[in-house]
C-alpha cells in the first residue's frame, strides 16, 4: 500500500500529518509513502528531507490522490480556492482516508455524505477514545494542549485592554476577568496560560473531577451541581445534556459570562455537537471590547453567535471562530500530530495492510464511512438518523 500525504489548503494551516522522522516506521511496516512538493515546509522540512528519508515527491495534490492508497491528512477535505478543485472529488472509490473529520458538526455533514457517497473509508482522528492503549494516538488531547494556550493568546492579541494589573503613574488597572467553560485538556492548559498572563481567572465544568482539577490549578469554579449520572458519560467524559438541564445550566453561569471580560470555551461532548453554552442574550450583555474564543466550533460551537472559521464582532463583543488554532503552532502540533498518526495507522493494520478490525474499539471509535455507509455514532445522531 502507498501512503498519501498532500499539503494542506487551509489558510494559514502549516502542519504535516507525516514527518520525514515517521517515513522509515511507515517503510518497516510495508509501506511506501509519496508526499507533495513543499507539504513539509511550513514546519521547515522540506522536500529533501523526505527523500532521504525514503519518501517520493509528488508535483501537486492530484498525483497523490492518483498514486496513493490512503491518505493521511490534518484537516477536513476541502475545496482549493488556488486550483478551483476540491479534494474530496480528488479521493478515489475505495480510498482510505484518515483525518481530523469532525463528522457530528453541522456544517461537516454535506461532506461526510459525500465521503459516503464516494465509497470513501474515512477515519476521523477526533473519535479516538481516551483508554489508556490509545493513549500515544490520541491527537485530540496533543491539539488541545496547543489549542488551550493559544487560545488565550489569541484573546489577548483580541482584548482592548490590559490583562494583568498594570502599575501607571495615575494609578492600577484591573486585571481582566477571564472565564473558561469546559476544563478537559484545553480549558486546564487556558486556565494555566491566563494565570500566567495574570487574568483573574474563573473556570465552569459540570464535572465535579473536572472542577477539582481546576481548583488545583488555584482558580475559582463556579456553576452548579447536578446528578453525576446526568453530567458524567462514559470515562468521565462531559454527557450530553438535556434541554431541561441545559436550560439550567445556562441560568446558572449566565451572570458569569456577563460580568467576565475574556470567555474561553472548550466544553465537548465526545462525537457529538458541541452545546450552546453562551447565548444571544448573554452576549448581547457583556461589556462592549469584551472577547469570546470558541475553540469547540469544530464541533458546532459553544456560543450560539460563533461564525466557523471566522473572527466577527457581534453586539460589539469580539467572537472567534477560528478552526485551525494548533496550525499557528505548527512545528510542535506535527511532531505530536505525525507520532500520533503513525501509531494509529500501526493499530488500523496490525492485522495487516489494507485489513482493519471493526471489534477494536479504537477501530470502531474513529471510523466514519466504509462501503457506502456512515458508521460514526455522533454524525448519525446528529444527522437525526436512527
Amino acid at each position: 500500500m502507498i501512503i498519501g500525504v498532500p499539503k494542506e489548503i487551509m489558510p494559514q494551516e502549516n502542519r504535516i500529518a507525516v514527518l520525514p522522522e515517521n517515513i522509515a516506521k511507515y517503510k518497516a511496516m510495508g509501506f511506501n509513502v509519496v508526499v507533495e512538493t513543499n507539504a513539509g515546509a511550513g514546519v521547515y522540512q522540506f522536500d529533501e528531507d523526505y527523500e532521504k528519508a525514503g519518501a517520493k515527491i509528488a508535483e501537486d495534490a492530484r498525483a497523490v490522490y492518483e498514486t496513493a492508497d490512503i491518505i493521511l491528512k490534518v484537516k477536513e477535505p476541502m475545496l482549493d480556492d488556488k486550483t478551483g478543485a476540491h479534494e474530496i472529488y480528488m479521493l478515489r472509490n475505495k480510498q482510505f482516508l484518515v483525518t481530523f473529520l469532525h463528522p457530528a458538526a453541522p456544517s461537516n455533514h454535506g461532506m461526510i455524505r459525500k465521503l459516503r457517497d464516494k465509497n470513501i473509508t474515512a477515519f476521523t482522528m477526533d473519535g479516538i477514545p481516551r483508554i489508556s492503549r490509545a493513549q500515544r494516538m490520541d491527537a485530540l488531547t496533543s491539539m488541545s494542549t496547543i489549542t488551550g494556550y493559544k487560545a488565550v493568546l489569541i484573546a489577548a492579541n483580541q482584548f482592548s485592554r490590559f490583562i494583568p494589573m498594570i502599575g501607571a503613574s495615575i494609578g492600577m488597572t484591573k486585571p481582566a476577568n477571564i472565564l473558561v467553560i469546559g476544563t478537559g485538556v484545553v480549558g486546564l492548559q487556558g486556565i494555566a496560560t491566563a494565570k500566567r498572563m495574570g487574568g483573574a481567572v474563573k473556570a465552569i465544568d459540570i464535572r465535579p473531577a473536572a472542577r477539582k482539577e481546576a481548583e488545583s490549578l488555584g482558580v475559582k469554579t463556579v456553576g452548579f451541581d447536578m446528578p453525576p449520572e446526568v453530567a458524567m458519560g462514559e470515562g468521565g467524559y462531559a454527557k450530553a445534556l438535556s434541554s431541561e438541564w441545559l436550560d439550567k445550566e445556562h441560568e446558572a453561569i449566565r451572570q458569569t459570562v456577563v460580568e467576565s471580560d475574556i470567555v474561553i470555551l472548550s466544553a465537548l461532548v465526545p462525537g457529538e455537537v458541541a452545546p450552546i453554552l453562551v447565548t444571544e442574550d448573554m452576549v448581547e450583555k457583556m461589556k462592549p471590547g469584551s472577547v469570546i474564543v470558541d475553540v469547540s466550533i469544530d464541533q458546532g460551537g459553544n456560543c450560539a453567535l460563533t461564525a466557523p472559521g471566522s473572527m466577527t464582532t457581534v453586539h460589539n463583543i469580539h467572537i472567534c471562530g477560528i478552526k485551525n488554532i494548533p496550525g499557528s503552532v505548527p512545528v510542535h502540533s506535527s511532531w505530536m500530530y505525525a507520532n500520533n498518526m503513525f501509531y494509529f495507522i500501526e493499530n488500523l493494520f496490525k492485522g495487516g495492510l489494507g485489513a482493519f478490525d471493526t471489534s477494536d474499539e479504537i477501530v470502531s471509535g474513529t471510523l466514519v464511512t466504509h462501503e457506502g455507509k456512515i458508521y460514526h455514532r455522533g454524525a448519525l445522531k446528529a444527522m437525526g438518523v436512527s
